[in-house]
């Protein structure tokens, strides 16, 4: 049995001779081919008839890696900073990123890595951080239930209806840290979220009481940095009530409601109930006073830092082709940007927003918010 070695010289061999030849004499060399090395004799007919030498692929030296270590260990700082957010919210979120981080002395690295990890693509990120990532996959419980006849007064909502571009309309829902059971009183985080911009209003009250609801709505909008135009929650008794109606009256906030089931309806603040208060506070169950103030405690910095810190994609552009739906989406961008880019601000409002941006250091926060977190865990035991 001939080596491959060998195989190769007498096919390069045979080859010249075999060309040359007529095609009954074609023939009998191929024959004589097939029997001496084993080929199959379409193969012996297709390596004789090439003009190529016949033999191994050459082999290249492996192309150099343009993302090396520094640039990961760089990547995954950015990415722990905002919080393990997905690729294309980060992408075009570093650069500034690098920024704050740089300023605040929270990461150093050459210029050369800066440049590389603002060039990544979204793909490339994902590459890099695929070992890095742990996905979580836990459900919490629904504890809506039907507000009174005073619904029938207010306006429904759906999500096709809303076309305003201006800031200020915001969706309202509720979240119940009761873990495995509804029974008793638990603590319920409210999530206000701003359809245009994407800006939240994160607190946490013990119960569903509709004073409760009220109170922190209200303090929300006193530190709003733009009015508050309109409220849109689920049909939920804590909200559809005359205290938080006659309250939108006083104020000439627009009050309008979801329809029954449609959770769609409140789509906007429904994506953001995992990535605000699910994110920083989880799915154990709380019910007391100690555990209340801290929840509130990590609120009160998880706000800026979901604002300020935590780029959103927006759907631009929904088509049905086919069977299929093809989305387009807006570059991803922080409430803070898109807020500033909307032009509803003042000269004054605007430096006084941007004043208090340049005070915050997201890895500062995210430090508070998981030292909170310690405290709060340990409350479980």
């Amino acid at each position: 049995m001939l080596t491959m070695r060998q195989r190769i010289a007498l096919t390069d061999t045979v080859r010249k001779r075999y060309r040359a030849s007529s095609k009954k004499r074609k023939s009998e060399i191929l024959t004589e081919l097939v029997e001496t090395t084993g080929y199959n004799r379409s193969y012996a007919r297709l390596v004789l008839g090439s003009r190529k030498k016949v033999g191994r692929k050459k082999k290249y030296a492996p192309r150099k890696r343009t993302y090396d270590a520094t640039v990961f260990y760089a990547l995954r700082k950015l990415w722990i900073a905002t919080d393990c957010i997905c690729s294309q919210r980060l992408q075009p979120f570093i650069p500034e990123l690098l920024q704050v981080l740089d300023k605040n002395k929270e990461i150093t690295c050459s210029n050369g890595v800066k440049k590389k990890v603002c060039h990544m693509s979204s793909a490339t990120i994902d590459r890099m951080l695929q070992a890095t990532k742990k996905s979580y996959e836990l459900k919490g419980r629904s504890t809506t239930k039907p507000g009174t006849l005073l619904r029938q007064t207010v306006a429904v909502r759906t999500f096709d209806d809303w076309s305003d571009t201006r800031p200020g309309f915001f969706e309202v829902d509720t979240v119940a840290f009761c873990g495995d059971s509804v029974r008793g009183e638990y603590v319920c985080g409210l999530d206000v979220t701003d359809v245009a911009t994407g800006w939240v209003g994160l607190d946490a009250v013990m119960g569903k009481g509709q004073q409760h609801i009220h109170d922190a709505i209200d303090a929300f909008r006193h530190r709003l940095a733009f009015p508050l135009l309109g409220l849109d929650p689920d049909n939920g008794s804590e909200f559809i009530n005359w205290i938080l109606k006659r309250y939108c009256e006083t104020n000439r906030i627009v009050f309008t409601r979801i329809r029954p089931y449609k959770k769609n309806d409140n789509c906007y603040v429904e994506q953001k109930n995992y990535t605000t208060l699910r994110r920083f506070i989880g799915y154990g169950r709380y019910e007391t006073e100690e555990q209340l103030v801290l929840i509130r405690q990590i609120l009160v910095v998880a706000e800026p830092y979901v604002n300020f810190f935590q780029p959103c994609k927006k759907l631009k552009e929904k088509q049905r082709i086919g069977s299929r739906v093809k989305k387009t989406y807006y570059t991803a961008q922080t409430p803070y940007q898109r807020l500033l880019a909307s032009g509803i601000l003042n000269e004054e409002q605007k430096q006084k927003l941007q004043a208090y941006y340049e005070t915050l250091n997201p890895m500062a926060l995210l430090r508070k918010i998981r030292t909170v977190q310690r405290k709060l865990q340990k409350t479980l035991r």
